[in-house]
């Protein structure tokens, strides 16, 4: 499937405290992309086209403190990211169905629990939504869930560039996607930029309880995405189901994406691309 879609250059949205980076493309109702810690927006780019070439208008926007939105934010919280991810809305003029990698996933459940008016649907990719706890046998019997564990908190505490291109590698598992060395080399350039690995650092303190207080307060259907191979986890579909459970009966759905880690949209996104057109279609007529 050859899908190509020119977004518009990238845009800047001024909110309080700094400068949000994102780009637009197609028309139709409204997606708001948003890739986790560590990522930029070009992450989503091969499900964005996809979504484009569905009738969609697609903004995909970087988190404050990432790729070419600016630096020297007084907090970065999944609560602030939200905030951001509603400014956008606003400013383009929806509502809008938000799909949220990682730590943006998070950030997702709270924008449609704090503005249910301007968020149609959330989709979480391997979300952090609830609050953490390691899991001490696994780390002891699980060998891709310590070595995950181990690259996470390394690259994060000791802000190493190196230790988190090799968490990239070990949550992309099996035959890497086209383009993936590109893809390390990039995570390279942008991290070493000066300050972005203390952002990132300070992203990964940031405890996903805000997010897991939203959770029941949600009043959209949601849409849950974990690999079945995701190291962030011991067991990514109890995760998942225990995120679904914490929401509003019947709102929340699981689904596993086999042979995928913690980046199911960039290992294999014609999957999860037809994944959240058919969750919109079906929650349109629900």
């Amino acid at each position: 499937m050859n899908i190509n879609h020119t977004p518009s250059d990238t845009m800047i949205l001024e909110v309080e405290g700094g400068q949000l980076a994102y780009d637009v493309a197609g028309g139709g109702p409204l997606f708001v992309l948003v890739p986790g810690m560590g990522e930029n927006r070009s992450s989503f780019r091969a499900v964005a086209d996809r979504l484009v070439a569905a009738g969609h208008r697609v903004a995909a926007m970087d988190m404050r403190g990432h790729g070419e939105s600016s630096l020297g934010w007084d907090s970065y919280t999944r609560t602030d990211v939200a905030a951001d991810i509603l400014a956008l809305i606003r400013h383009l003029g929806g509502p809008a169905v938000v799909v949220g990698h990682s730590f943006a996933g998070g950030a997702a459940t709270i924008a449609a629990a704090q503005a249910p008016e301007l968020v149609e649907a959330v989709v979480e990719i391997g979300p952090f939504t609830r609050r953490q706890q390691p899991d001490l046998r696994a780390l002891l019997t699980d060998s891709r869930y310590r070595k995950g564990m181990l690259l996470l908190a390394g690259a994060a505490g000791l802000r190493s560039v190196g230790l988190w291109k090799r968490y990239l590698d070990h949550a992309t598992p099996g035959t890497k996607p086209a383009g993936f060395d590109e893809r390390l080399a990039a995570a390279d350039a942008d991290l070493r930029r000066p300050g972005r690995m203390a952002v990132l650092s300070k992203f990964g303190s940031a405890a996903p309880t805000d997010a897991g207080d939203e959770l029941a307060g949600i009043g959209c259907p949601a849409l849950v995405l974990m690999g079945t191979l995701d190291p962030d986890w011991a067991d990514p579909k109890a995760e998942g189901e225990g995120i679904v459970s914490e929401m509003p009966t019947g709102l929340g759905r699981l689904e596993m994406v086999e042979g995928a880690g913690h980046y199911p949209h960039v290992q294999f996104p014609e999957r999860v691309a037809a994944s959240i057109l058919a969750f919109v279609a079906d929650s349109a007529r629900g």
